[in-house]
């Protein structure tokens, strides 16, 4: 296997847990949050009202290349919907980026609610980092009593 393709499939497993942390606490008529991974792997914690905004690929493609580019975060309107966009990593992955579509929300409105929007971005960026940690620490634990199994000699 690949160093890459490691980094990926454990970015890509991250990217899954973040997701089902998130979406289990999202207020139903709150912000849609869709997590996107770096080989353009999706999730959404509202399908039906992500599908309703109609980002289509080509506008995502360029918020997660205008993230690339150090602009961070990325605020728009698209529709009816205002979006902010962000990278997501930790200290040991790319995951990728996240975007929270606030559907309904004004120009104005979102940058009244700035902080609040650069919040829930940073908030997510930190479910990611004690998700990775709590795997870091998942794994050594194994390790460890992987090392005590295969030490103790039995004793008859």
């Amino acid at each position: 296997m690949d160093v890459c393709d490691s980094l990926c499939s454990l970015s890509y497993a991250l990217n899954e847990q973040v997701a089902r942390q998130i979406f289990d606490i999202l207020p139903e008529c709150g912000p849609v949050v869709m997590i996107i991974d770096r080989e353009g792997n999706c999730w959404s914690s509202n399908r039906e009202e992500f599908s309703r905004l109609k980002l289509d690929e080509s506008f995502l493609r360029d918020l997660c290349a205008k993230i690339d580019d150090g602009v961070e975060p990325v605020i728009t309107q698209a529709n009816d919907a205002s979006i902010a966009a962000a990278q997501l990593a930790t200290d040991g992955a790319n995951c990728g980026y996240v975007i929270v579509a606030l559907p309904r929300y004004s120009p104005e409105s979102t940058l009244i609610n700035i902080d609040l929007v650069e919040t829930l971005l940073n908030q997510i960026g930190l479910i990611a980092e004690l998700t990775e940690r709590n795997n870091s620490l998942g794994e050594l634990q194994m390790k460890h009593y992987s090392v005590y199994g295969k030490s103790e000699v039995p004793s008859n």
